[in-house]
């Protein structure tokens, strides 16, 4: 028994090296592990660009002027020379009030001025009469001081009527209510035959709501760090803005006119108006419209779409294509515009960056190239 043990002792270690050597002759030397299969991408051309320098923001409509008709005497309306919504110019009859009664008080204004200037002629002729006689001394000379004294007194009633006449002329004009801008009225409150009052702080105390329409304003918000630019481009003229109202697929072109002169400290912005033509009345007050807001165009910029920009832990980076392989590059970005990222160091024109598929790559990737899809551009 004690001899089987020892031989198994020996033996057994024996078999073990020989299976192991077996075995290792069997699967042949050691393999290298296969390579990493190309990873499939979009690519594009690093360019030099010029884009506009602009922001989106969103603005009201609102008229350039707006005027709220009210009368200034009591009086029954005659007529409505207009409908409601026309579009009128300025002088254009709007609302006719009775005015038969200060009719009425001119006319008599205007005889009362004849008739002082009846009795002047009388005075005068009174005078030259009395300047004779007493130069005869057929008279005392206190009958020509009265002449002349009733002389003075008709001329200040003269002046008197004369005023008068003047109130009533303006007052008559009260009667007649003209447009004092050209642009849309609104809607009436008030029809033929009711009684206009002033003072009247009621909602039909005014009358209409005159707006002017073309050319018209659109106000929008713009945040503070960027009025030396806005400021600028308003000196050079270049201070573009374009406007598209909900519902229209077209944009409409004017620029900015307006700043207020303060800005909101709570919120750090600054209401802006720009102005447009608007001679088709496309845009409409109180609406609301797309805005771009266009400083200035930049020339020779280095651009790549805005898709080949990554961000890291580092920062931005591209992976540009050197060879069959991707070669990641740190970039420094200033803003995107029109799709396009806008590249202040990392990348030069001429070199290119991968597109689609860069956010599987790492540095030194296997990268092959296919054909872009290319996708409708957004009106």
């Amino acid at each position: 028994m004690r001899s089987f043990v020892l031989l198994s002792a020996r033996v057994l270690p024996a078999l073990v090296i020989a299976a192991t050597a077996s075995l290792a002759q069997a699967e042949g030397p050691p393999t290298t592990p296969p390579a990493r299969p190309a990873i499939s991408v979009t690519t594009a051309p690093v360019k030099l660009s010029s884009l506009p320098y602009q922001i989106d923001s969103i603005g009201s409509v609102q008229p350039v002027a707006a005027v709220q008709l009210r009368t200034r005497v009591d009086a029954q309306i005659e007529k409505i020379a207009v409908a409601d919504g026309a579009t009128v110019k300025q002088g254009d009859l709007l609302v006719k009030l009775d005015s038969r009664q200060i009719s009425a008080q001119l006319k008599q204004a205007e005889a009362q001025l004849a008739r002082d200037q009846a009795q002047l002629e009388q005075n005068l002729r009174d005078v030259a009469r009395y300047a004779a006689l007493v130069e005869k001394r057929a008279t005392p000379q206190i009958n020509l001081d009265n002449a002349k004294t009733a002389t003075l007194t008709t001329k200040a009633a003269i002046a008197g009527d004369e005023a008068a006449i003047d109130n009533l002329k303006v007052q008559l004009t009260y009667y007649a209510l003209t447009a004092p801008i050209s642009g849309k009225v609104g809607t009436f409150s008030l029809k033929a035959g009711n009684m206009a009052r002033a003072g009247d702080n009621t909602p039909t105390g005014v009358l209409v709501t005159l707006n002017q329409v073309a050319p018209i304003y659109v106000a929008f918000s713009v945040p503070q760090r960027y009025l030396p630019e806005l400021r600028a481009s308003m000196k050079t003229g270049g201070a573009l803005v374009q406007a598209r109202p909900q519902g229209l697929n077209r944009w409409i072109d004017g620029k900015v006119a307006v700043l207020d002169n303060t800005i909101d400290p709570s919120t750090g912005m600054l209401v802006a108006r720009a102005e447009f033509a608007n001679a088709d009345e496309a845009l409409w007050p109180g609406q609301l419209c797309d805005l771009r807001v266009q400083f200035r165009v930049d020339d020779n910029l280095v651009t790549v779409p805005r898709e080949a920009v990554q961000i890291g832990q580092k920062g931005s980076y591209v992976f540009v294509v050197d060879g069959g392989v991707a070669k990641l590059r740190p970039v420094k970005t200033s803003r995107v515009q029109a799709g396009l990222a806008i590249i202040e160091a990392g990348t030069s024109p001429g070199e290119t960056v991968v597109v689609e598929g860069a956010n599987l790559l790492t540095d030194g990737a296997p990268i092959m190239v296919r054909a872009s899809e290319k996708k409708p551009s957004a009106s």
